[in-house]
C-alpha cells in the first residue's frame, strides 16, 4: 500500500512522517512519531484517551487519520508540562489525587485544557459538560472536577 508523507507540528516540533492511507492520527503518534503519551481505549471515539488538541479543536485521534492532519498543529499530552514545571492542570489532579490507574488521565488533561482555553472560568457543571466525554472507571470524577476547577483559578490569577 502506498504510504503518504505528511507533515505536521507536534507540541511546536515539525515532524515529517510516511503514513498508511488507513492509519489514525493515534497510530501516527504512538507508532510512527513515538510520542506514546496519547492512549488508545476502546478506538470508536467513545472513551476520549486519545484526546488530542488539532488546530484548536479537541479531537479523538482514533477516528482521524493522520493524513487529515496533513499541515496541522497538534497538542498532546507531551507538550502539557515544560521540562520539570508541571502545567497547573496536571499539578492540581496530582494534589487533589484526580488520578488513579493513569489510563484515561492523558485525554482527561488534554481535554481539560481544550475547556479552558476556550473557557477559563467554567462552572462546576460545564466542567462536566465537557468532561463527559472522557470515561474514567476509577475515580468517580468529583477529584477530576474539583482539580479542574483548582487549576482553572490557579490559571486565572484568583
Amino acid at each position: 500500500m502506498k504510504k503518504h508523507h505528511i507533515t505536521l507540528s507536534v507540541n511546536g516540533d515539525e515532524y515529517d512522517a510516511l503514513v498508511e492511507p488507513q492509519q489514525t492520527l493515534l497510530d501516527t503518534l504512538r507508532d510512527t512519531l513515538m510520542l506514546t503519551g496519547t492512549k488508545e481505549g476502546c478506538a470508536t471515539g467513545d472513551c476520549g484517551a486519545c484526546s488530542v488538541i488539532v488546530d484548536g479543536t479537541l479531537q479523538c485521534a482514533c477516528l482521524m487519520l493522520g493524513v487529515e492532519a496533513n499541515g496541522a498543529k497538534v497538542e498532546t499530552i507531551e507538550g502539557m508540562a515544560k521540562g520539570d514545571k508541571l502545567h497547573p492542570l496536571q499539578k492540581a489532579i496530582l494534589e487533589h489525587n484526580g488520578l488513579q490507574c493513569g489510563i484515561c488521565t492523558p485525554g482527561v488533561l488534554i481535554a481539560a485544557k481544550a475547556l479552558l482555553d476556550r473557557n477559563p472560568d467554567p462552572t462546576e457543571t460545564e466542567t462536566r459538560f465537557w468532561l463527559a466525554g472522557n470515561l474514567c472507571r476509577c475515580t468517580g470524577y468529583d477529584k477530576l472536577i474539583k482539580s479542574v476547577l483548582v487549576a482553572a483559578k490557579e490559571m486565572r490569577g484568583a
